[in-house]
């Protein structure tokens, strides 16, 4: 240490008892003065005073001479001689000895204050530390360090700027765009939040219009030379490595002189501002209206003055908003507009504190802030972090205790009135991330909290606004309270606790702890259990208090918040030892700083906290909740919403696995039925089976629950998804035994038809035999074999048709009308077809008989809640009646008239069962059920015609025959060469078998087919939001007005639609890529499953045997889970004289022709032709998204968006609604449709009729309380409505109008701002905000 010079400081405090008037620096050099004389020479020359400790010293000592130097000097001078005993003597003018030898510390302090004291008072010289670089010897790394020389001077230049400008209208001079239009905007886009009276939507429209306007007159300012010039200094060092400390001396320097240049008025103006306050507290006059007058000008005076670096920063988010806005940078703005957020982003990663809501203008700049952390997301990456938010009265000592927590650069005491939110970023050093799960920990700080100086501009509201928004951001709040005096106490923690409140009623659990500073004993157990009492108590009654204002039930704080009032209350000791200026800090305040913080990061260790993406999402959802009258009723958990999204996908992978597997299970089983194998199928089978992959799916949902970063948020939803996949795995188990029964009947039922076909087949190929074997000697001649064969083909064939029935062509419609004859004729069917079609209507009006009074119809129009349920109920019958003739597989079955009756039947029962619900007030006319079941048949009736068409060319002989012609005729031939029983069995072998091949190959790819679009088709490969997203979109891009209406009130038909489109795309787009490679794989597996079957036949049977029976009943039961081909096949073949390892060679030999005429034959139209329907890729699909919840909304029929169809006990909701004019809804007594969005309306004060029959109107604010389809929906009142249907209301008015035979008029005008509102912006709004 020797050499070394220390400096201290004394700072007066102002009173009776300071040692010194004046501000003193006492330097002292550490070891012998005389050793070090370049540091005694600089130190006596800047001194005021010289204090020497002097020792004895022999005449001859070199440092007799320095002593004699300081002597002569003017400069006054105090020797310490220890071995000296005299007390306090001034020898001559400014030159004073004091003894040390036998004398106490404090006597030897007072004689010395007194001479220094004396000393000072006749002196005029003045110390400045920056005066010391001034030194030729001193190096300063200040001067030496270029980088900081260039900050400080960059931050003087632009401190040049400031001077001689009134303190009060620097930032109107130098930041105008924070001042009267950002506070205008603010005010209007609350009131935006907030729509009152009866037209919500013009008042939105008007009020967005008058925003942009303020935009606009912020874009034109002007941006000046100090803002500008801060902006390039940042923008030049942007490049610069966050490591370095380029930018770091800047913003120093600027923040250290705009202190220095502001703190005097400051202090000045707070003197100002709290003598008239305190005057005006003793004064007894009347005129009381004056003194707030003067009070409130002190305290705009005060924020005007207040000029910081978030200041500064504030205006450049302006500058950036204002940008965006108009969609343009600004002329004179020598960055681009956006890269703004980047210098932002560049400080926060620094170190320094960023504004998250501006105080003044109670407002968070939603744009500014979301582009800032977008840019912290791109140069972090997607970080994990722990939100600690930290609230407290003004002056309660939060910045402090951060500062000294976590080195953070939080403003504190500088004699400012800042107030707002500001966050921090504290980077989590890489040992601590080994015991917890994040990167950053993000430091939420509130500033003018109860702050006197501005209670003028304040308000209990703003307040509660303030805390609510850093509780609710936070995953863990501190909770600061100072000193201990009742009054400050209950009003932090009415604030606190009206907060957690809000917080426990949207589901958000933060954390807490309180921090009790200034406590006299900390170490008092005692005293602080009874404090701790005392909290508790408190706590106990405001939450009973905020309870009744939030309309909610909770008795005490541990019903709103897990808290331990033991373990989450510190008590603080003191900052400092003593009154400050001049006290030292307490040495328990460090301590009581270290056990804070590990209580933190205990609570840290624990959380999972948030991802920058979800902070981000999440302040937008909690601003703007609080922007609304009521928090709770508009909040939207984004974090929630996002998790149950995933989840939503996740659920949607579990079953779709399920479904997959149960699919290959089917394909299995079904081959095994038609092959004879099985005749039963049981569900515990079908469950037995299942379960390989029912394990796996459990397992993936097990480690879902419980690993996932969110799982604290999953856990509410774990049991209830179990369930819903377990009975998802319940229905597919059952639906697909339902398939399986009807394959098992259908088989039965078809057993005479192919056992004829059989017969048929074999007698030819034995009558084949035998004249070939009269043929013998002609077998070279193909002329003859061919005339021979023509004529023996002609008479078989003729035979067989003249005993087999013909199968006769199809009249759907003819059959209708027989079947209806009983009770209603149809002269003209294709005339009334043409005349109406009741699938195609908008109203019902004219097929309903009214239970009630017909004057009820006539004073208010046709209830349109009727039109709705008719057409679920239509919607509904022709989905199971299509449903139901696809169970009848025509294709294979063929016709029966009594499917007619059946399906009438059923459309007859549907109706009967609709008009006993209570909730139905009519009954149908009697044309109604003739004009429905004319409907649907008339559109199913191309169903049957093909289905049917396919059956006739399956079992027709001759068409049958014909196209086996070719076949029997190889055999013939191979009969005429004297062919061996084998190689005509191997023969009839291969070709039976080309059929089957084909049948499973398509199949197995439709499957495969289903599973990659799942994962590579961008509509497919997520939950049902998803693929509604691109449904939306592409009726956007084909501007389809009939598919609309589809899609809105039948949104079920129209998504299946959307998927068959979909993969009838994806399949001609990739055919060649992927569906015909899939298909080849498939061909190859099978061919070696058939040689796999050759050889186990071969080995089994031993060939001395000559057992073709045993071979080929082995073989084909090795092939009855890949094909549907049985020993069944051969019946009624010659088997005789069979060589078993020629056969095995045959089939060999024959197979990779018949593959190979297979693979010739791919092709897209053939491959979706030679599919049942329900194997179709399309179908595989629908079966998965359309199990679902298809519940729309009672107002606007927005469909519920949950991917599971029981969701309870979540309620409906979808996150945009539409206006309710596109569900025809209209004001009662009115042809006028309501433009007006739901969200919108439930914040205002409109009503509504929940039915026609209604006489009292609903508030739409109370919604719910209308009961039924309204109480089980969640709306939330929200301004974010999607671009999308702003733009097809106004590109279909007329079609929309014309439609609903209503108009959008007087009160349902369309608001002026909705036009501007591309079809650009409303595809582009989707991917926003889906």
């Amino acid at each position: 240490m020797d050499g070394v010079v220390e400096i201290t400081w004394f700072c007066p405090s102002g009173t009776h008892d300071d040692k010194f008037t004046n501000r003193v620096a006492f330097c002292n050099l550490h070891g012998d003065a005389g050793d070090h004389e370049k540091q005694l020479d600089i130190m006596t020359n800047m001194a005021s005073v010289n204090v020497v400790i002097l020792p004895q010293l022999s005449r001859n000592d070199k440092r007799m001479t320095k002593i004699q130097n300081l002597y002569k000097d003017p400069k006054p001078l105090i020797c310490l001689l220890p071995e000296d005993k005299g007390a306090l003597t001034e020898q001559r003018n400014g030159k004073y000895k004091i003894g040390l030898k036998d004398r106490g510390d404090a006597e030897v302090s007072e004689d010395l204050r007194k001479a220094i004291a004396n000393c000072l008072s006749e002196s005029a010289s003045t110390f400045r530390l920056e005066d010391v670089s001034k030194h030729s010897d001193i190096r300063v790394d200040e001067e030496e360090d270029d980088d900081c020389k260039k900050g400080k001077e960059a931050a003087q230049q632009m401190m040049r700027l400031l001077e001689g400008n009134d303190l009060t209208r620097l930032k109107e001079s130098f930041l105008p765009c924070q001042g009267k239009l950002w506070h205008q905007w603010c005010e209007m886009n609350k009131e935006l939040n907030r729509p009152q009276g009866d037209d919500p939507e013009m008042e939105i429209s008007k009020q967005k219009v008058e925003m942009m306007k303020i935009r606009e007159q912020q874009h034109k300012y002007d941006i000046s030379m100090f803002v500008n010039l801060f902006m390039k200094q940042m923008k030049s060092h942007s490049a610069t490595k966050l490591t370095e400390k380029k930018p770091m001396f800047f913003l120093k320097w600027l923040r250290i002189l705009l202190d220095e240049y502001t703190s005097a008025d400051l202090s000045d103006l707070l003197y100002k501002y709290n003598k008239t306050w305190s005057d005006s507290k003793l004064s007894k006059s009347s005129n009381k209206t004056v003194e707030q007058r003067k009070l409130m000008e002190l305290s705009k005076a005060l924020q005007d003055a207040t000029f910081g670096l978030e200041h500064i920063m504030r205006e450049i988010g302006q500058i950036y908003e204002s940008c965006s806005s108009v969609k343009k940078n600004k002329k004179d703005l020598q960055i681009l507009g956006s890269s703004l957020p980047s210098l932002a982003a560049e400080m926060m990663i620094s170190g320094f504190p960023l504004e998250l809501m501006d105080g003044d203008a109670a407002h968070v700049p939603l744009v500014w802030i979301s582009a800032v952390l977008d840019q912290l997301n791109q140069k972090l990456g997607d970080r994990r972090v722990f939100v600690l938010s930290v609230l407290g009265l003004q002056s309660s000592g939060k910045s402090t205790m951060l500062n000294a927590m976590f080195g953070l650069q939080f403003v504190v005491s500088a004699g400012r009135c800042t107030r707002g939110a500001f966050m921090q970023l504290v980077k989590v050093s890489d040992e601590m991330k080994t015991q917890m799960n994040f990167d950053y920990i993000l430091v939420v700080d509130t500033e003018g909290l109860r702050a006197p100086e501005l209670a003028g501009r304040s308000t209990i509201h703003h307040d509660n606004e303030l805390a609510t928004f850093v509780i609710g951001l936070g995953s863990m709040t501190l909770i600061n309270i100072f000193g201990e005096n009742p009054s400050e106490m209950q009003d932090i923690l009415q604030i606190v606790v009206q907060a957690f409140l809000r917080m426990k009623e949207v589901r958000l659990n933060p954390s807490c702890v309180f921090v009790h500073q200034n406590v006299s004993d900390v170490t008092a157990g005692e005293k602080n259990m009874e404090g701790r009492r005392r909290l508790q108590e408190k706590l106990d009654e405001m939450t009973k208090l905020a309870a009744e204002g939030e309309v909610c039930e909770a008795e005490r704080f541990s019903d709103v918040i897990a808290f331990d009032v033991h373990k989450d209350v510190m008590y603080f000791a003191q900052l400092w030892e003593g009154s400050p200026p001049m006290a030292p800090p307490n040495p328990s305040y460090c301590e009581n700083i270290q056990d804070l913080k590990k209580t933190i990061l205990s609570h840290v260790s624990k959380s999972n906290g948030m991802m920058l993406t979800d902070i981000k999402s999440h302040i937008k959802n909690l601003w703007e909740a609080l922007l609304k009258e009521r928090f709770v009723f508009s909040f939207k958990n984004a974090l929630e919403i996002a998790t149950y999204r995933r989840l939503e996908t996740e659920y949607s992978n579990w079953t779709w696995s399920l479904r997959k597997a149960m699919l290959e299970i089917e394909n299995k089983l079904q081959n095994q039925i038609e092959n004879e194998v099985i005749n039963v199928v049981e569900e515990t089978d079908l469950q037995g089976e299942l379960n390989v992959k029912s394990t796996v799916v459990k397992k993936s949902m097990t480690e879902f629950f419980e690993k996932d970063t969110n799982a604290s948020i999953l856990i509410q939803w774990k049991t209830s998804f179990e369930k819903k996949v377990s009975h998802i795995q319940e229905n597919i188990v059952r639906e697909t035994q339902k398939k399986l029964n009807v394959v098992l009947k259908q088989r039965d039922l078809k057993k005479n038809i192919d056992a004829q076909r059989t017969k048929n087949e074999n007698a030819l190929l034995e009558k084949a035999k035998n004249l070939a074997l009269t043929l013998k000697h002609k077998a070279n001649d193909d002329q003859i074999l061919q005339r021979e064969f023509d004529s023996f083909w002609n008479r078989c064939v003729s035979e067989i048709t003249k005993h087999t029935p013909q199968v006769q062509d199809i009249d759907i419609l003819k059959d209708m009308n027989e079947v209806l004859s009983d009770n209603e004729s149809f002269s003209d069917l294709k005339t009334k077809s043409k005349k109406c079609n009741i699938l195609k209507v908008s109203s019902y009006s004219e097929y309903i008989q009214l239970y009630k009074v017909e004057k009820v119809l006539k004073l208010f129009g046709y209830p349109k809640e009727y039109d709705a349920q008719i057409n679920q109920l239509i919607t509904d019958i022709v989905e199971q009646v299509n449903k139901m003739i696809m169970s009848y597989n025509i294709a294979k079955m063929g016709y029966n008239k009594t499917y007619i009756q059946e399906l009438t039947g059923f459309i007859r029962a549907k109706l009967v069962e609709h008009e006993e619900k209570e909730t139905t007030k009519y009954t149908f006319k009697k044309h109604f059920f003739s004009d429905l079941v004319f409907a649907i048949f008339n559109e199913e009736q191309m169903t049957f015609v093909k289905q049917h068409n396919i059956f006739s060319e399956a079992n027709d002989p001759v068409l049958y025959f014909a196209r086996k012609r070719d076949e029997y005729y190889r055999i013939f031939q191979k009969y005429c060469q004297g062919a061996t029983s084998a190689t005509i069995i191997g023969e009839i072998i291969c070709n039976k078998l080309k059929e089957p091949i084909q049948q499973s190959v398509n199949k197995k790819t439709a499957q495969d087919l289903a599973d990659e679009m799942r994962s590579n088709c961008e509509s497919l490969n997520g939950n049902r939001s998803n693929l509604e997203k691109h449904i939306l979109k592409t009726l956007a891009e084909k501007e389809d007005f009939e598919a609309f209406i589809t899609y809105i009130h039948n949104p079920k038909e129209h998504f299946k639609r959307f998927i068959r489109d979909e993969v009838s795309q994806y399949i001609n787009e990739n055919f060649n890529i992927s569906v015909l490679p899939k298909m080849k794989d498939d061909l190859r597996r099978k061919e070696n499953q058939i040689n796999e079957a050759v050889q186990r036949a071969s080995e089994e049977v031993d060939e001395n045997s000559r057992d073709a029976d045993l071979w080929l009943e082995i073989f084909t039961l090795n092939l009855s889970d890949v094909l549907i081909f049985s020993e069944k096949d051969l019946r009624g073949v010659s088997r005789d004289d069979v060589d078993v390892k020629l056969l095995a060679e045959v089939i060999r030999k024959q197979l990779p022709s018949i593959i190979s005429d297979i693979s010739n034959e791919f092709s897209t139209e053939s491959f979706l032709q030679k599919l049942d329907n329900k194997d179709k890729p399309d179908e595989i699909l629908n079966e998965h998204f359309c199990t679902c919840c298809w519940v729309q909304c009672p107002f606007c029929r927005a469909i519920c968006t949950n991917t599971a169809e029981d969701h309870d006990p979540q309620p409906h909701s979808v996150p945009f609604h539409r206006p309710e004019g596109l569900n025809g809804w209209h004001y009662r007594g009115t042809q006028t449709l309501i433009p007006d969005f739901c969200t919108t309306l439930v914040t205002s004060t409109k009503r509504f009729y929940p039915t026609h029959e209604s006489e009292k109107s609903i508030p739409y604010k109370d919604y719910k309380s209308a009961g039924g389809v309204y109480a089980e929906w969640s709306i939330t009142p929200d301004l974010t409505e999607l671009s999308y249907w702003k733009w097809f209301v106004c590109r279909f008015q007329k079609e929309l109008e014309k439609y609903y035979r209503k108009k959008f008029q007087d009160r349902g005008e369309i608001p002026g701002e909705w036009r501007n509102h591309t079809k650009q912006d409303a595809i582009e709004s989707l991917d926003k905000y889906f």
